[in-house]
């Protein structure tokens, strides 16, 4: 695949492909259903399923009786790739690619998740992310498709080109020159959210698993105020946010604003976690991940119509991806309720009350508990602080007024003779220009030279 350049609009080069999807695991039965919804969200028509409980066989990952009936498997579906729902190593991959019918492609899961990124990559940070963790993936094994194409057999896997001494050491020249590009994104991106914060705005990141619902409860929070009524101080923000029953709907992010009782929030929604993801791909989209690890207050939603077990995996993975850098606080917020049956909401408090204590619970859909989270939100939030200013009546005056009411929650405005007094909240980074202006204001004027 490509570095995501394409467009978005553009029929995917994955759209119709037939797939047979795939999976080994150690012990246990193989579940095939999230790379099943894997494969739909990159375009495939999954058309055969095969799993296998054994140890991992070093030459192909399956015994070698199982790719056999893989082989049968395809030929009898006229599939045009085998998706393996495991990390294959790439002497694995060109093993199986020879057992298959010619021309059949085999993609390993972390090669199916790069195709996503790829397709869902519509901004210049998001694609050069894509080619980052495909770099990154194609970095060791660069070796090994160096080896078979000495060998002059074809690799049967993702490459860049030809292959030759040289690969390794371009590979990591683009790994670099792609840092120093994301690097000079992030520092513009942390500059615009001092100034936000300076504009008086909280900022909040809605976080978890993928297809959790985090898109939908965007909408639901922030579809009473129209971006546009902020946009010449903000206009990077986008007024929609997409609302989809698949994978990876939301790569890049997606900021809205949403007014609380008393507080300006900005919030923002980015790509969802998932599990099982290496640490190369995790580090690719560090830049992203930076709209969560730097908010003032992170949301991390759970699809709460899923079995406790599932939730559970994902509430670790969510934690485990959040762990090392986050230092907001979290809320954990259980989703699509409005899908449970009566007395089952307890039950998956109770059950999961380790990895999620005191959750929220709301629909999205329905609406159901998003007041209680709006309160939520403004009592997790750094406290304010709270001032009274007594200001000389002027136009000055006025417009430090209004400045207070546009940047924090005004409890009382009151005039009497030549002065106004104003009772208020707010953060003390905006308490402390207030006052800095108050006190211009009441200063005496400077005597006059002679």
């Amino acid at each position: 695949m490509s570095g995501g350049t394409g467009d978005a609009d553009a029929e995917s080069p994955t759209e119709g492909r037939r797939a047979v999807v795939a999976k080994r695991v150690d012990a246990g039965e193989a579940d095939l259903t999230e790379i099943g919804q894997l494969a739909a969200a990159a375009g495939y028509e999954v058309v055969g399923e095969l799993t296998q409980t054994r140890t991992e066989d070093a030459a192909f990952m399956f015994g070698e009786g199982k790719v056999a009936e893989l082989r049968d498997l395809v030929r009898r579906a006229d599939a045009e790739a085998v998706i393996i729902d495991n990390d294959v190593g790439p002497y694995q991959t060109f093993n199986i690619g020879g057992k298959l019918p010619g021309g059949v492609e085999v993609v390993d899961r972390f090669t199916l998740i790069l195709e996503i990124f790829g397709q869902r990559a519509n901004t210049r940070k998001a694609q050069l992310q894509v080619e980052l963790a495909e770099l990154r993936y194609e970095l060791p094994r660069a070796e090994a498709k160096a080896s078979l194409a000495k060998r002059d057999e074809r690799p049967g896997f993702m490459g860049l080109g030809e292959y030759d001494e040289s690969v390794e050491r371009d590979i990591k020249r683009q790994i670099s020159e792609i840092r120093d590009e994301l690097e000079s994104i992030a520092e513009k991106e942390e500059a615009r959210r001092e100034q936000r914060r300076d504009s008086g705005f909280d900022l909040v990141a809605l976080a978890g698993y993928t297809n959790a619902g985090k898109s939908t409860l965007m909408r639901r929070l922030a579809d009473e105020l129209a971006v546009d009524e902020n946009a010449e101080r903000h206009r990077d923000l986008d007024t929609t946010a997409e609302s989809q029953d698949m994978l990876f709907t939301t790569l890049g992010t997606t900021t809205r604003r949403a007014e609380m009782e008393k507080r300006d929030v900005l919030l923002t929604d980015t790509v969802g976690f998932i599990a099982d993801l290496p640490h190369w791909l995790v580090e690719s989209f560090e830049s992203t991940l930076d709209s969560v690890y730097r908010a003032d207050l992170v949301l991390l939603v759970v699809d709460a119509s899923e079995p406790v077990e599932e939730m559970r995996e994902k509430l670790v993975t969510s934690h485990d991806t959040l762990y090392e850098r986050n230092e907001a606080p979290v809320v954990t917020v259980f989703n699509k309720i409005d899908r449970l049956e009566p007395g089952e909401l307890a039950d998956k408090r109770a059950a999961l009350s380790g990895v999620a204590p005191d959750p929220i619970a709301v629909s999205a859909k329905t609406g159901a508990g998003v007041a209680e989270l709006r309160d939520r939100v403004e009592g997790e939030l750094p406290d304010w602080e709270r001032e009274r200013l007594v200001l000389p009546v002027s136009d000055d005056a006025m417009s430090l007024v209004s400045w207070v009411h546009d940047h924090g929650h005004v409890a009382e405005e009151t005039y009497a003779g030549d002065q106004v007094t104003v009772d208020f909240e707010a953060k003390p980074s905006i308490v402390a220009r207030a006052r800095a202006k108050a006190a211009e204001l009441s200063a005496p004027p400077a005597e006059e030279s002679a």
